[in-house]
């Protein structure tokens, strides 16, 4: 960021008074611009024993199998960006559960909120956004084509759990690329 989108004055960085971190400064006009993480918001639908994924028609990692999510707009709720997000990928609707994993992935500056859902009816199509949609059991997972470290934990996660019928909140730190 070079200019204030306020009043176009030049900005600087700089640790504004009781901040402990670099911002980005505009000393025309005293607006602070905070850059804080972007949400990621989607579902992990499940329909009987198997799970709904979705082959990615877009970058990052185009032609590999993810949950149905994607960044939340504002003036959503992360429920209803989530809701959104299985709507837009794999044209499907469910009853969100509850919130079932958050993951802040530190490396990109984004946390992932990713909730249970349940599809009553299996009715689903690939979108825009998705080159395939499919609903896997445990076994037929493509563990190895896999968009994201975030959504293997939250798949591994789903397994384990469903063997005790008991589905915690799971929060994880990503660091890694």
């Amino acid at each position: 960021m070079k200019y204030c989108s306020n009043c176009a004055g030049k900005i600087r960085i700089g640790i504004p008074e009781e901040d402990t971190i670099p911002r980005h400064i505009c000393d025309n006009c005293d607006i602070i611009f905070y850059q804080n993480p972007k949400l990621i918001t989607g579902c992990l639908p499940v329909y009987q024993d198997q799970v709904l994924l979705c082959k990615r028609a877009i970058e990052p990692r185009k032609g590999y199998w993810t949950l149905p999510a994607g960044f939340m707009e504002n003036s959503e709720s992360a429920e209803e960006g989530a809701l959104r997000e299985t709507r837009e990928e794999a044209n499907a609707e469910v009853r969100i559960s509850h919130l079932y994993t958050m993951t802040s992935i530190v490396h990109v500056n984004q946390v992932q909120l990713i909730y249970l859902a349940h599809m009553d009816k299996a009715e689903y199509a690939p979108s825009n956004e998705s080159l395939e949609v499919a609903l896997f059991s445990e076994q037929e997972i493509p563990w190895d084509e896999l968009a994201f470290p975030t959504i293997k934990n939250a798949l591994s996660f789903y397994f384990e759990d469903r063997k005790k019928n008991q589905f915690p909140l799971r929060e994880l730190t990503f660091k890694g690329n």
